[in-house]
């Protein structure tokens, strides 16, 4: 059954307020990940159009990206269809002092594999039991797991793929697989009930991010996320900034010998 959209928007000044608050605190916690060799995997799953690029982006917009990743995988080649099903997944699992984020994970076995016939029944009721024992091992060696499902009303979804329709920017957003989560709407809702009935668990459960409003759910996302990480408040190494010293008698190159950007924007009035 669809959920009605909720019409109120967090205000544009709040969000941005505790957004950069926010934000200076997951700069806090990746210096404790890095110091104490701590390893994040964060899985971002749920509805087409439900925000989850969104989210990502402004949690990695200020951190070290040495350090932290985000994984959009695509489509299995020929040789991935041939391995074991997580495997293209755990290469990518976080080392030690880093964060990783997946924008959608190997529940997409349990999501679109399932729904579209890309996987026999056989593959899907093996996923369903294989995947709480992966994450329990995950969980066992120390890996800090969290697990977001974003939740957007049927209403709110189609309104954004018609925003992304007309928005040259965004149109490469919007698939046939996407549009195909119009007309199977109940289906995705069956298969996620399935989905979470095995696999939100004590050791890995799931987070539900209600999302009509994408100003309040990335403040939510992120404040959660915090809460989840036992970091604490390091102090970053002092840096002193030496004094420039003054010119020696090296002559640099005419300037006309090298090629420069032209100046395209003297030009935007």
């Amino acid at each position: 059954m669809a959920r009605k959209s909720n019409a109120a928007r967090m205000p544009k000044e709040s969000y941005e307020a505790e957004l950069e608050r926010l934000q200076v605190e997951l700069v806090t916690m990746q210096r404790w990940i890095n110091a104490t060799g701590a390893r994040v995997l964060v899985i971002f799953e749920g509805r087409d159009a439900a925000g989850k690029g969104g989210s990502i982006k402004r949690i990695m917009q200020y951190l070290n990206p040495r350090s932290a990743r985000a994984v959009a995988l695509p489509k299995p080649s020929e040789s991935e269809r041939g391995q074991w099903y997580y495997q293209r997944y755990v290469e990518r699992l976080p080392t030690a002092g880093e964060i990783v984020l997946m924008d959608r994970s190997w529940y997409n076995r349990a999501g679109v594999e399932h729904v579209l016939g890309y996987c026999t029944q056989e593959e899907y009721e093996r996923f369903l039991e294989q995947t709480p024992v992966l994450e329990r091992m995950l969980v066992d060696d120390g890996i800090i797991l969290v697990k977001y499902w974003f939740s957007v009303s049927d209403k709110e979804q189609e309104k954004r793929f018609r925003s992304r329709l007309k928005d040259p920017m965004r149109r490469w957003k919007l698939s046939e697989t996407d549009l195909l989560s119009i007309t199977k709407w109940e289906d995705y809702s069956r298969a996620k009930d399935a989905m979470f009935e095995h696999t939100d668990t004590q050791h890995a459960p799931w987070w539900t991010v209600e999302s009509d409003d994408k100003r309040a759910s990335r403040i939510n996302t992120i404040s959660h996320l915090l809460s989840q990480v036992p970091y604490e408040h390091l102090d970053p190494d002092e840096v002193t900034i030496p004094d420039r010293p003054g010119a020696d008698d090296y002559d640099r190159p005419p300037r006309e010998l090298f090629k420069y950007v032209p100046d395209h924007a003297a030009d935007v009035s």
